[in-house]
């Protein structure tokens, strides 16, 4: 009996804490990554103070942080900011819905048809080379200055990067896979439904996430060139021409916060569809 106490005691490692340790632990293990980005983020912005009011760089074109947050906060205030922050956040998520409805099918079968592959790739690989700014004077000429001309330049910028990395995805399906579900009866939608499109929902989420870089920058190019007067663009144009840099680091700092946000909810909605992925990655 002695014996067999002492050695099940020793098989317990040592170091691993006691259970109300690693419980204590394992709550807050969630909230580690807001923690160390507040504690960034309050570093980087303290840095950024203490650079401006240095001298180092003019005022005219690096404001202290204060003065960055305070024109942020003003600008929500007195509604300078919110109408043009809610026009470009509607329009992307439009643009970016059109852009996946389209580019998502259509990536998915140039993948797996080689007719259709070698019929729509000159096009698709011409139109994803093209600089989305040589398409303004186009676009409006046919559509004129406004909202529909900002919409289909950033469905552009956003669709191809998504038709590309579906359609690279199929590609790289295990043939093996295929030929199992062949021998096992499944028609052509099952295939899609079991085996590609899981296999390939790696390359469809780093498509739309190409997609909304890309899509910001056209949803900015729009806006700067294509007038209208609305959206985070214009706010920016105007800032500068104002030499209002508080004005100008806010609008950027909205575009950044923009961007992550919607990466972020991205990776979100890709632990949610694919959660083994989020578990091989552990």
């Amino acid at each position: 009996m002695t014996e067999t106490t002492l050695v099940s005691r020793t098989n317990i490692p040592s170091g691993t804490g006691s259970p109300i340790e690693n419980m204590a632990r394992n709550r807050f293990a969630p909230y580690k990554p807001a923690v160390f980005t507040v504690i960034n983020l309050s570093i980087f912005f303290a840095l950024w103070q203490v650079l401006a009011l240095s001298g180092v760089v003019n005022p005219l074109f690096f404001p202290t942080a204060t003065d960055l947050f305070s024109a942020l906060f003003t600008g929500m205030a007195d509604g300078t900011i919110l109408p043009q922050l809610q026009h470009s956040l509607t329009n992307f998520l439009i643009g970016m819905i059109v852009a996946a409805a389209v580019g998502i099918p259509v990536g998915l079968l140039m993948g797996s048809s080689r007719i259709v592959d070698l019929i729509l790739s000159p096009y698709v690989w011409a139109m994803s080379s093209l600089p989305r700014v040589a398409l303004i004077p186009l676009l409006i000429l046919v559509l004129g200055f406004g909202n529909e001309m900002q919409l289909t330049i950033i469905i552009l910028s956003a669709v191809f990067p998504i038709i590309i990395n579906c359609m690279e995805g199929v590609k790289t399906v295990d043939p093996s896979l295929v030929r199992a579900g062949q021998v096992f009866g499944a028609n052509r939608f099952q295939m899609y439904g079991k085996i590609i499109v899981p296999y390939t929902l790696p390359f469809v989420i780093s498509g739309i996430n190409q997609g909304i870089a890309r899509g910001l920058v056209g949803m900015l190019i729009g806006e700067l060139l294509g007038g209208g007067g609305s959206g985070l663009g214009f706010l920016l144009d105007r800032a500068a021409d104002r030499f209002d840099a508080p004005m100008l680091y806010a609008t950027l700092i909205l575009l950044a916060v923009m961007s992550v946000s919607l990466v972020q909810s991205i990776r979100w909605v890709e632990r949610r569809v694919a959660p083994w992925r989020d578990r091989a990655g552990r």
